[in-house]
């Protein structure tokens, strides 16, 4: 068989489950993997509230070191999301945290070999973006009316110009969705791509195998960083968004 690198992002019914209508329900490996990442969210914060209700029925227990990388995750979000969407923006971090950590374990999840990479499909990140897109749109709606409708009008431009400027501003309002799905999707996509062609050099390079399998070591550390990376990226559009429609700039 030709060595194929697109072949990892296939999408394999496992459980073959289909409702009447013809509605199908099938298990496959990405919802395999979304389902590991969402018991390991799920796991990391009833792990994180146990030590903490310990901790604070009992000050002289220590906390444990997984429980403070856990704390200072959450503080460096909540950070974030104070300094890009304001202080009014607080209730939305249970969202806005679980939003990270679902995307950052499932781009760590799909670095493991014959797992899948669910953030390389623009169906998943898409997805992902569209329902907070018109969830944070519907909410800037209801708080401010027809006031945010001024978000599509810069202030300070040209009475003449402000129809051209508004339809210019919706559009671009209307593509964040878009863009923010697809950065995600492009960069766990190409990444992947690229450990797979190493991969196969070590593979099929014998004893000079070492070389690339050093080369493929690196960029393995470099993917594990840009997954995270990229899990902050689209945490920090998501509450740049979100400022948009809390305090309409």
């Amino acid at each position: 068989m030709a060595f194929n690198p697109m072949h990892q992002f296939a999408v394999t019914r496992l459980l073959p489950l289909y409702l009447p209508w013809g509605i199908d329900i099938s298990i496959s490996n990405a919802a395999i993997s979304m389902l590991i990442s969402l018991l390991i969210v799920v796991s990391m914060a009833y792990i994180s509230r146990i030590y903490k209700d310990r901790a604070m029925k009992n000050p002289v227990c220590k906390l444990t070191k997984f429980h403070m990388l856990f704390e200072l995750i959450y503080q460096m979000i909540e950070t974030m999301l104070i300094s890009t969407s304001g202080q009014k923006a607080l209730r939305f971090m249970p969202l806005i945290f679980t939003i990270f950590l679902f995307i950052l374990l499932n781009d760590l999840v799909g670095m493991i070999p014959a797992t899948f990479a669910v953030t390389s499909h623009i169906a998943v990140t898409f997805s992902i973006a569209i329902v907070l897109f018109i969830g944070m749109t519907i909410f800037g709606i209801c708080k401010h009316g027809f006031n945010f409708l001024s978000l599509f009008i810069p202030k300070g431009a040209p009475f003449f110009i402000l129809p051209m400027m508004f339809v210019i501003e919706l559009c671009i309002y209307l593509a964040k969705p878009i863009s923010l799905s697809l950065r995600l999707a492009a960069n766990v996509m190409a990444g992947h791509i690229i450990l797979k062609v190493i991969a196969y050099l070590v593979v099929s390079s014998g004893v000079m195998g070492f070389l690339p399998f050093a080369l493929l070591i690196i960029l393995t550390g470099f993917e594990i960083f840009v997954s995270i990376l990229q899990a902050y990226i689209f945490t920090m559009l998501v509450c740049v968004y979100l400022n948009d429609a809390i305090n309409l700039h």
